[in-house]
């Protein structure tokens, strides 16, 4: 028998295969033409998860950004709904949503409106921390009548504050951010980590998951994004058993960087993603 979730991430990478990733030339997308190491890991890699499409003109990258984060969100919300026996509650997986709508930052919201009030005000505090995650995980506030089924835990009289309580009035909390980077750059390394730390900064109350999850071939570049400060939780890959398979059949020094980001516990695979979450 054949696991789940194995099922799942070879949906997943057939969801990529369909959109995001295509051939060109016979260079993947997920490719930097300029670079022969990686372009030869990417035809090696692309070629242990599947067919692709090939194309005479590559996607424009914002297309194969938008498509790569249809193809996490499915891979998320498919696989969160099998382990609601793990972490219960009422969760969704959206995409695009500010983060000012969500309990931990709602006072952001506030922040916003004042600011547009008074042009001193805004050049002062600017707009950096009015971000929308690629991907978001958010715990929906219970009904009492759900939170009382077993015995009665709360009333009219306690515990008036809490975000987990409908009847407080609660907005959503946002229970994980899912920077979803189909390549990296330099530009697209700052980017994530910005708005991590504005996530950590901003908030009131709990913090969210803080993860990235790439398709990016090239070792150097994951590394980018993976080592560091740690202001990211974790950096999955889109097939990181491909890949490590693929840097040793080609004998790669780069091997050993990739195998430091895993015994560091700051890479993982797109399966464990899901999992990390319910944590």
């Amino acid at each position: 028998m054949i696991a789940w979730m194995q099922e799942a991430r070879r949906q997943f990478h057939l969801d990529c295969l369909a959109g995001p990733i295509t051939v060109t030339n016979g260079v993947p997308s997920i490719a930097d033409v300029s670079q022969k190491a990686s372009r030869e890991i990417s035809i090696n890699l692309i070629n242990k998860i599947g067919p692709t499409i090939d194309r005479s003109k590559k996607p424009a990258g914002q297309t194969s950004g938008t498509l790569f984060e249809l193809a996490c969100q499915r891979f998320i919300q498919d696989a969160f709904s099998k382990l609601s026996h793990l972490r219960p509650g009422t969760f969704l997986v959206e995409r695009g949503l500010a983060i000012s709508r969500f309990d931990q930052y709602a006072h952001l919201e506030e922040l916003r409106i004042l600011s547009d009030a008074s042009r001193e005000l805004k050049t002062h505090i600017g707009t950096d921390y009015l971000i929308k995650p690629d991907v978001v995980v958010v715990r929906s506030p219970e009904d009492d009548s759900y939170i009382n089924k077993d015995c009665l835990l709360v009333d009219s009289a306690v515990a008036l504050q809490t975000a987990l309580r409908a009847a407080n009035g609660a907005r959503p909390t946002l229970h994980a951010s899912i920077s979803c980077k189909f390549t990296i750059r330099s530009d697209r390394v700052q980017n994530t980590r910005s708005e991590a730390l504005n996530l950590v900064r901003n908030r009131k109350g709990r913090l969210p998951h803080i993860v990235a999850v790439t398709a990016e071939p090239s070792p150097s570049r994951i590394a980018a994004i993976a080592l560091g400060t740690g202001d990211i939780d974790c950096v999955y890959h889109f097939a990181l058993p491909e890949l490590l398979e693929t840097l040793r059949e080609q004998e790669r020094e780069t091997l050993e960087l990739v195998e430091t980001m895993i015994a560091g516990q700051r890479l993982r695979d797109i399966a464990d993603l899901p999992l990390d979450l319910v944590i």
